[in-house]
């Protein structure tokens, strides 16, 4: 281990996008998909069609590269999922499970049955079937678990085919890392990013909702093991005014929950890319010690370098409890 913890420091919230893809429309039919424009050796231009998408690096498909920023972060396991932009969620079902076998298969060959990376996968989440179908292959095949997005379309996670795949999840015993994508656009929302500063918070923030308003975790197993990036978005700041319109205005708001929202804080874990202590305190405070653990976003520069730095400089955290979110508690969500 690179840390001085007894502990291995594990960083649940990290992106690949592997090297060398075919050809998607040539693969999986259609047209408009992502490629890679390769710029140098070192760095690249993740296209869809004719559109600049993101820059990337080296770091992206390099595990050596990721592993030379973990050691100088003491860091010593990602988990290593996908980039959301691979999703493909909005289109035809077969079209969407080849890309997801072509980038989970791909994914293997960065990590390649190497300790310091745990590899998750993506899913055709359109289709039920389709998606219990990949996640299964992808277990057998090296993957440790799943990252999906938090809608498809206007189907947000209550939607009955996500529920039947959050099931059987459980059931196989995958965890579940949850990324906001697909953003709304428009003029408001072009500028500055925020797309991303405050669009992708409120689409965590809808989705955690859905899951307990939409009585989802009424319905799953709490063996279920579910993640939500970035703190869980807005949603923790406003857990008290979701919980007074539960009382406040029963006819509109309860719909298929039992409990108020704050009754559910037990039954998922959010990560730690917050970036401040006040705001991680706030986690803490809201889901529980027990619930939060360490995340940064690598290798994109909306993340946190050094990764870790907010949960090792936050005063309010003893080592007991920087303990949980460096390590215990992301232990407990990868089964181990």
């Amino acid at each position: 281990m690179t840390s001085a913890q007894a502990a291995p420091v594990i960083d649940v919230h990290t992106h690949v996008v592997p090297h060398g893809w075919p050809d998607l429309a040539a693969e999986c039919g259609g047209s408009g998909w992502p490629w890679l424009r390769i710029d140098s050796e070192r760095d690249a231009m993740i296209m869809v069609g004719d559109t600049q998408f993101r820059p990337v690096g080296a770091a992206c498909w390099d595990r050596e590269v990721r592993a030379a920023d973990m050691a100088e972060d003491r860091v010593d396991i990602q988990v290593v999922s996908p980039t959301p932009v691979f999703f493909n969620y909005e289109r035809p079902t077969a079209q969407a499970a080849a890309v997801a076998r072509i980038f989970n298969d791909l994914t293997l060959t960065v990590t390649a049955d190497d300790p310091r990376f745990v590899p998750f996968c993506q899913v055709p989440l359109q289709d039920a079937d389709a998606a219990c179908t990949e996640l299964d292959r992808s277990l057998a095949a090296g993957h440790c678990g799943v990252e999906i997005g938090n809608h498809i379309g206007d189907r947000d996670l209550d939607d009955e085919g996500v529920v039947t795949f959050l099931q059987h999840c459980a059931e196989v015993g995958a965890p579940v890392f949850v990324h906001p994508w697909d953003m709304s656009e428009g003029p408001r929302l072009d500028r500055w990013m925020a797309r991303w500063l405050m669009g992708m918070p409120a689409e965590t923030h809808l989705s955690i909702l859905a899951m307990i308003l939409g009585g989802v975790f009424d319905r799953v197993p709490d063996t279920l093991r579910m993640c939500f990036a970035h703190g869980g978005g807005s949603f923790p700041f406003w857990l008290g005014r979701a919980d007074n319109a539960w009382h406040r205005r029963s006819d509109l708001v309860r719909g298929r929950s039992e409990h108020p929202p704050s009754h559910y804080t037990d039954r998922f874990l959010v990560d730690t890319v917050v970036f401040e202590p006040a705001a991680l305190r706030l986690l803490v405070d809201t889901v529980g010690e027990d619930h939060v653990l360490l995340g940064s976003d690598y290798p994109y520069p909306l993340g946190e370098r050094p990764v870790g730095r907010v949960v090792r400089d936050s005063p309010f955290l003893d080592e007991r409890v920087r303990g949980k979110l460096l390590s215990g508690n992301a232990l407990r969500f990868l089964g181990r």
